[in-house]
């Protein structure tokens, strides 16, 4: 879309992020133990935990909290058992919505949904009511700024390590995607080469979108965004809408 920047949005999820480290360190703690225990503790031999690591490395979580979290989760099988629960629906003005949850307790997930969905005028759905608008895949996303290489040189290294598409559309970073399988491949091949990733995660991206011009509408999505983030459940939360809440007022 022209004007606008997938840096920038990741920039000021950073920003509200940084401000509430507590629950990004939560998140990403659920991220070890399941990584942990579906692939084992060493990361060598574990790609998924591989790639929470440079999760948690890019969200600043010191080493030994990293390492803590690794043992935690390798030397207790009686921890607690999270799962992903994902939730679909629809927000004012029909936006599609899809909320990625890691719980250990569904009841009190669904409950935490289900009053932001209600709360800002929205209506959960029936799984699958909303996903086929979306695509899982693996979006790298490299800062033009930060990245002294030439664009041609990015794009070689990024589809000969597995990537499916290169572009430099966007007026603040450069976008890999991949196939979710091969995701692991192509950031650990990005990484080998020191190129600076602003972001690396398997995202669901919309491939319609919707536009909300109703500033009542507007007001109410932005309304479920922010209970939605309050809860420490909730991983990610992705939408079909047009542009950013912020871009109009």
């Amino acid at each position: 879309m022209s004007g606008h920047s997938k840096f920038a949005n990741i920039k000021h999820k950073k920003e509200k992020n940084d401000a509430a480290k507590g629950k990004v360190f939560t998140i990403i703690g659920r991220e070890i133990v399941i990584a942990v225990k579906q692939g084992g503790p060493d990361p060598d031999n574990n790609s998924k935990l591989r790639d929470v690591i440079a999760k948690a490395k890019a969200a600043n979580m010191p080493n030994d909290t990293i390492k803590r979290g690794i043992e935690k989760a390798a030397g207790a099988a009686e921890a607690d058992n999270y799962e992903n629960v994902t939730y679909e629906g629809y927000g004012p003005g029909g936006v599609a919505i899809i909320v990625q949850t890691l719980t250990d307790n569904r009841n009190r997930t669904s409950a935490d949904v289900k009053s932001a969905f209600s709360k800002g005028s929205g209506n959960i759905g029936t799984p699958g009511c909303v996903s086929f608008m979306f695509e899982e895949k693996g979006q790298i996303l490299v800062s033009k700024e930060d990245y002294e290489g030439s664009s041609d040189d990015l794009m070689m290294t990024a589809l000969d390590a597995g990537a499916e598409d290169f572009s430099d559309d966007d007026e603040d970073c450069y976008e890999i995607l991949t196939s979710p399988d091969d995701f692991s491949a192509v950031r650990e091949a990005l990484e080998k080469e020191s190129i600076p990733m602003v972001s690396a995660d398997v995202v669901m991206i919309p491939q319609t979108r919707t536009a909300l011009t109703d500033e009542s509408d507007r007001k109410n999505l932005q309304r479920i965004l922010d209970l939605l983030d309050e809860s420490d459940d909730v991983q990610n939360v992705y939408t079909n809408l047009e542009g950013d809440l912020d871009d109009e007022e």
